[in-house]
């Protein structure tokens, strides 16, 4: 595959790749370290990529493994997880601060989710992909995605729900 070929293949395709390892790794310093490495990596397949079926899913499936890798690794004890900070200028300034509180919230509870069901929270919700692209990327049966996902996001409900009944506490 010719270089263009290969931007253009990989390039769509490389804020995903960040915002995935953004979700997994602590700093976005990190996560553009990891996009960079699994880049790298991709090129270094780069006359193989035409076997792959979906270069895509090829790619956050090896970005979710190198991030998994980074956090279980003696060097990232101080990793967690961020959420991506979203924003619209055409907001109020009390919306927007209303807006951040809850975003810091969700973060906050997501930190607290087991690993598969944050996994899937930001495949499915953030990224937007299909279950069955999720279901390939984590190696889980239609069912096992569901199921993370819906206790996942009942998870997040009732703790936002708590938290604005009782203040932040």
């Amino acid at each position: 595959m010719k270089q263009s070929e290969f931007l253009n293949t990989v390039m769509p395709f490389k804020d995903k790749l960040f915002r995935l390892a953004k979700r997994l790794l602590v700093s976005k310093e990190e996560a553009e370290d990891a996009t960079q490495e699994i880049l790298l990596k991709l090129w270094s397949k780069n006359s193989k990529m035409e076997e792959y079926k979906n270069v895509e899913a090829f790619a956050m499936t090896m970005t979710k493994n190198f991030c998994l890798d980074r956090l279980k690794s003696k060097q990232a004890g101080n990793l967690k997880l961020v959420h991506s900070n979203y924003t619209d200028e055409n907001v109020s300034l009390q919306n927007a601060v209303e807006t951040n509180d809850s975003l810091d919230w969700v973060q906050k509870i997501m930190e607290e989710l087991p690993e598969q069901q944050k996994l899937v929270l930001q495949l499915r919700d953030v990224e937007a992909y299909e279950f069955e692209e999720i279901c390939a990327l984590l190696d889980m049966k239609p069912t096992a995605v569901r199921v993370a996902l819906s206790r996942a996001r009942k998870t997040v409900r009732e703790r936002l729900i708590e938290k604005h009944r009782y203040g932040i506490g």
